[in-house]
């Protein structure tokens, strides 16, 4: 009986902290996040190749239209209502025609600002991949490939 009224008592606790919003909730943003240098760099006369390599691959693209791409992009603050934001593209025989809609111009710089605050720099070499040698890893050349099976039974 002393734990049901444990487990209860924790219960209650636990919503009523849920419910004052306490408890963090992150910002979300999902899709693309066009930036409006990009997007000014768009013109009617482009191929599809190169608006693919200038804006990346559009998140919507259904195969029953060819020439209409849908670049959607959603924003939610906090827990607060779901921002949604549509730029599209149509096409004419692989031929860029048209644009229209709109996209996070300004909050999509605030969160390129945003998130640089939090990006730390890990120091990476390429050259030798993940794998660090170890004092033990010059006695026998460092790997298997000498004739030695990994086995120190001389297995």
């Amino acid at each position: 009986m002393q734990k049901l009224i444990t487990l209860l008592v924790f219960a209650v606790l636990a919503l009523s902290i849920a419910g004052c919003h306490i408890v963090y909730t992150p910002d979300v943003q999902q899709g693309n996040l066009l930036d409006k240098k990009t997007v000014d760099q768009l013109k009617p006369g482009m191929t599809k190749r190169q608006v693919v390599v200038l804006m990346g691959s559009p998140s919507v693209s259904t195969p029953f239209d060819q020439s209409r791409w849908d670049y959607v992009s959603t924003q939610q603050h906090r827990g607060g209502p779901i921002k949604v934001r549509t730029f599209t593209l149509t096409f004419n025989n692989d031929t860029l025609v048209r644009t229209e809609g709109d996209f996070f111009a300004q909050d999509a710089q605030q969160l390129v600002k945003d998130s640089k605050k939090y990006h730390t720099s890990y120091p990476v070499n390429e050259t030798q991949g993940d794998k660090s040698k170890g004092p033990d890893d010059n006695k026998n050349g460092g790997g298997f490939g000498n004739g030695d099976s990994g086995d120190n039974n001389g297995h």
